[in-house]
């Protein structure tokens, strides 16, 4: 489905999976209710739509992230609203680093914040419903953001991007985990089969909700490629822009400094 990518992440602000539509405003409503529908059974659903590849993927992640084990390193992490991302990193810094989740879905974040409660990681991070377009956030006060299997549903990709460098520390870094665009000649047709046929089915079969995850999947051929992606980084004001491919570019590690 390679025909159906756009170019570039200003592409995006109208782009509900294949459908254009009228506006940001419009684009953001009906993601918010995708999300609030899937909420219950998002990380479930992330299990059997990757086979489980998501944890090793989000496990990357982490690792580059390298959070410090010295008490009073701050880390972002936007629409981690289930928690999923944060609570790794807390855990990888030996529960020393202080933890920010901001999420647009407060269906989303009423899960992560429960969950970060069962396992005892409450004090170390704050649940926030905010934009990541519009952080509402103090300049310079996080050590790393991240972001995972979200950016590609935010409206205005560019100013998500000006935020992440605004709110960072000088020498920090962002880092974006995002579904890319296959390289492999042969995983790239098993993988358009997958997304379309299987996909949908298991989320009418398991979350008793087709549609959303038929926008999430068409979302994902709507996301520019590694190249463009990397280049929108840059305009953002990122030094030292690279990408790491995962499972064949099935999904991408993005990073960029603030220097």
């Amino acid at each position: 489905m390679s025909e159906s990518r756009v170019g570039s992440a200003e592409s995006m602000e109208t782009s509900y999976g294949f459908e254009t539509v009228s506006g940001r405003d419009e684009k953001q409503a009906r993601v918010n209710e995708v999300f609030h529908r899937v909420a219950e059974r998002y990380d479930i659903m992330n299990d059997l739509m990757s086979g489980g590849m998501h944890r090793l993927w989000k496990d990357a992640l982490v690792n580059m992230v390298a959070p410090s084990k010295r008490p009073g390193w701050r880390f972002l992490d936007v629409a981690g609203g289930t928690g999923d991302v944060a609570m790794r990193i807390v855990e990888a810094s030996n529960r020393q680093a202080e933890g920010t989740v901001l999420d647009i879905n407060g269906s989303m974040l009423a899960v992560g914040a429960e969950r970060a409660r069962k396992k005892g990681l409450d004090e170390h991070l704050l649940f926030v419903e905010g934009n990541a377009e519009d952080l509402k956030l103090p300049a310079e006060s996080f050590d790393a953001y991240t972001i995972a299997f979200g950016i590609r549903n935010v409206p205005r990709i560019d100013l998500a991007l000006s935020e992440a460098y605004r709110v960072l520390k000088p020498g920090g870094r962002f880092l974006c985990l995002e579904f890319s665009e296959v390289e492999l000649p042969v995983l790239d047709k098993i993988y358009d089969l997958w997304s379309f046929k299987a996909i949908p089915a298991i989320g009418q079969a398991v979350a008793k909700d087709r549609d959303s995850y038929e926008y999430l999947v068409e979302s994902i051929r709507r996301f520019p490629n590694q190249v463009n992606f990397a280049s929108a980084i840059r305009k953002a004001g990122f030094d030292r822009v690279t990408y790491r491919n995962l499972t064949g570019g099935i999904a991408a590690i993005h990073s960029g400094w603030k220097l």
